[in-house]
């Protein structure tokens, strides 16, 4: 089935089509009126060709709190298995997870996300995994804007005068710095958890025409 979609590249499904009309509407540069999705991957490892997604845990933030009721969390069938990569984080091959096929997690992943901006840790590789399952399945990029926390706090650092510009913050830094549990750290939902909880922290840190810069662009 997919593969006609190959074959002509405008002819996308459906639910590709209504996740792409979101991005007609104008998108709001003010804090308050943005709807933020924060969100981590757990994968069989770090090659974006050969590695898969195990889990993607995702939360929402409106008007600047956290909406744990609206989480969203899949586990999806594993075709790749890496040893090395279960201490990390802890998905056992087999395990008894309610499991999906990888394009039925796109599909609940693009209704969930819509046009919110994406919040990750690090964003460019759990970006790029989601890219990559997309482009198994014939379709395109997404289309959201993406903010980092990383980057962000870094700026709050420079701002500070605490000056280390090539430094990469890990997540356990932001949530040492920032005083945060990490007891459900490394399962996806738990890291999105953590990482919405510094977003938040670090917006506080920043001046408002930096946040509505990064929201422009």
């Amino acid at each position: 089935m997919w593969n006609l979609f190959k074959k002509n590249p405008e002819n996308y499904p459906d639910f590709w089509n209504k996740y792409a009309s979101y991005f007609d509407k104008e998108q709001p540069e003010i804090v308050d009126d943005t709807t933020f999705v924060v969100f981590d991957t757990e994968t069989t490892g770090f090659d974006q060709h050969k590695d898969r997604i195990l889990s993607i845990g995702c939360v929402k933030i409106k008007k600047k709190r956290i909406n744990v009721a609206e989480s969203f969390e899949v586990y999806l069938d594993q075709e790749a298995f890496n040893p090395d990569t279960v201490e990390i984080h802890g998905l056992i091959h087999h395990e008894r997870f309610q499991t999906i096929s990888e394009e039925r997690a796109i599909r609940l992943f693009l209704k969930y996300i819509k046009n919110s901006v994406l919040v990750a840790h690090h964003a460019g590789f759990d970006v790029n995994m989601v890219n990559a399952a997309l482009k198994r399945n014939n379709l395109p990029k997404l289309k959201n804007k993406v903010l980092d926390t990383g980057v962000l706090y870094r700026k709050t650092r420079l701002v500070t005068n605490f000056i280390d510009p090539n430094k990469n913050y890990t997540l356990d830094e932001l949530a040492i710095a920032y005083n945060i549990d990490l007891k459900d750290r490394h399962t996806a939902i738990g890291d999105a958890f953590i990482t919405a909880i510094a977003f938040l922290k670090t917006l506080g840190r920043l001046k408002e025409q930096r946040i509505k810069k990064l929201l422009r662009y």
